[in-house]
């Protein structure tokens, strides 16, 4: 598939088939995140795969939406607030943004392979941290479940207009 296609056809998938990917699978979406570029290529993140039923059980209670919970794995990314670089003039953190660097490489390389993901962002981090056990230098910031979809076909996207998001020079 050509890239301009794979970005107009992936979609945030909300309803995934209950079958488990395969750990190859998985492992090619994970190293589309390790390839991707991040700041002075600290890669300031972690990825862990969630696919034990009663882990994803706990990671539910984070995120309690029924169409999350038909998700066969979830991979949590974390941003590891002391790997990452810090701009010198302003101490600017650039973990959140290598993260998303990563985390969008993955989700495309789960659609070339005919994967659905989506990000979420709306859950307690808490939950997460705790049912992980994570360090405190180690935030949550994604929650990306990943599975075969039940909907093959793309929602139409909503996206504003080019001539909205563009300026040339200046504001």
């Amino acid at each position: 598939m050509d890239f301009t296609t794979l970005i107009k056809t992936r979609y945030s998938v909300r309803k995934y088939k209950p079958q488990k990917i395969s750990d190859e699978l998985i492992k090619e979406v994970l190293e589309a995140g390790r390839l991707a570029p991040s700041a002075v290529n600290y890669q300031p993140f972690l990825f862990i795969v969630v696919n034990d039923p009663e882990i994803l059980n706990e990671l539910h209670s984070a995120y309690p939406r029924e169409w999350f919970a038909t998700a066969p794995q979830v991979i949590v990314i974390a941003a590891d607030h002391k790997a990452s670089w810090k701009r010198g003039k302003d101490a600017k953190d650039h973990a959140d943004i290598d993260l998303a660097i990563a985390t969008d490489h993955m989700t495309l390389r789960a659609a070339e392979l005919g994967l659905g993901t989506c990000w979420v962002c709306n859950f307690d981090p808490r939950i997460v941290s705790k049912t992980l056990n994570l360090p405190e230098h180690l935030e949550p910031a994604v929650l990306l479940p990943v599975g075969r979809p039940e909907e093959v076909e793309a929602p139409p996207k909503k996206r504003k207009p080019l001539s909205e998001l563009v300026r040339f020079n200046g504001y």
